[in-house]
């Protein structure tokens, strides 16, 4: 188990996205955040108070946790003094990265002659089947989204707590590393190998009762060329009854492809229903989920009419406005 509460390590974050780990611990497990530690140059902050690493033990942190998803998960070299200071000051470390801690001779070595331990949530700890298509009982809902790193887990965790708080039997399944870390179970779908892919989506989403929801968690985008493989797999292996489409209507292209603009809700919506369909000829589309922190209230309450005037669906940002127009949509199917 990863001790908390934890320092949150933001690094050299070139933009707040960049840190959406660490954004993710604060707001749904503000609990578990003692501060933050950022080194120079970074562009993120979690409004959190900036802490040393000795401030943050006296505070009671306990696990130093990388708050970063860089692209291609990579532990960069410019924070190894800080990641093995951390480790002789008592810290234990984890992290979400691709790049796994336990690969890092000298984090390793610094590790053992502390005593401390080594925490990578990206990798895989069951051995998953490969997925058969069988239809389970139960309700399951999925968050496509029309790019990564849109709202697609906030999406999940606002229809979680909007559900329950309705009495409605509802899991959110975590499918990456923040919400692992944010929930404690889950499985890291980009590190599981891809034939299994699917199949560990049917794992974690088994026959349940009739009327309990499955909330899983969104991945990548069908139109990013980089992660569209892992959409592929929740889509299929979630076999979901409904679909909520996700989107951040200020980006200007999309994330880390600056070659590529964002399709248009109606492009994620035609093609995440027509492949939805292979597993479950009954999935539906049931709203939209509209990330509007960079607009004022004003501007985000009209582009979220605009949309539901558009599209006959309803629209709202689950974050921001809350999620019961979507649990509406979702309690009538």
């Amino acid at each position: 188990m990863i001790e908390t509460p934890y320092l949150l390590f933001l690094g050299d974050a070139p933009d707040q996205l960049a840190a959406k780990v660490a954004q993710g611990i604060k707001d749904w497990r503000p609990e578990f955040a003692v501060g933050q530690f950022r080194m120079e140059g970074c562009k993120a902050d979690m409004g959190l108070t900036d802490m040393s690493l000795q401030q943050a033990r006296a505070a009671g942190a306990k696990t130093l946790v990388i708050g970063v998803a860089n692209r291609g998960g990579v532990i960069s070299p410019a924070w190894k003094k800080v990641l093995v200071t951390a480790l002789e000051e008592g810290f234990d470390l984890a992290s979400g990265l691709h790049n796994l801690l336990k690969d890092e001779p000298d984090l390793v070595a610094v590790a053992e002659a502390c005593g401390r331990a080594l925490h990578d949530v990206r990798v895989p700890e069951v051995d998953y089947p490969i997925a058969n298509g069988v239809k389970r009982t139960g309700k399951r809902v999925l968050a496509v989204g029309t790019d990564c790193s849109v709202g697609k887990m906030y999406t999940a965790l606002c229809l979680e707590k909007e559900m329950r708080a309705r009495g409605m039997k509802a899991d959110f399944r975590a499918t990456g590393q923040t919400g692992i870390l944010i929930t404690g179970d889950g499985v890291p779908l980009d590190a599981v190998i891809a034939d299994f892919m699917a199949g560990s989506i049917e794992y974690i989403t088994p026959d349940n009762d009739p009327d309990h929801w499955d909330i899983i968690e969104g991945q990548g985008s069908l139109f990013h060329v980089s992660y569209s493989g892992v959409t592929m797999a929740l889509i299929h292996g979630g076999q979901p009854d409904a679909l909520v489409v996700c989107h951040e209507p200020t980006r200007a292209h999309m994330r880390g492809l600056p070659g590529y603009s964002l399709p248009s809700l109606e492009a994620v919506r035609d093609m995440a229903l027509s492949l939805a369909r292979v597993a479950n000829p009954d999935v539906q589309v049931v709203g939209y989920a509209i990330n509007t922190q960079h607009m004022s209230e004003a501007e985000a309450l009209d582009y979220l009419a605009g949309v539901e005037a558009d599209l006959g669906l309803p629209a709202t940002d689950p974050f921001r406005f809350g999620a019961g127009k979507l649990v509406d949509a979702l309690a009538a199917i």
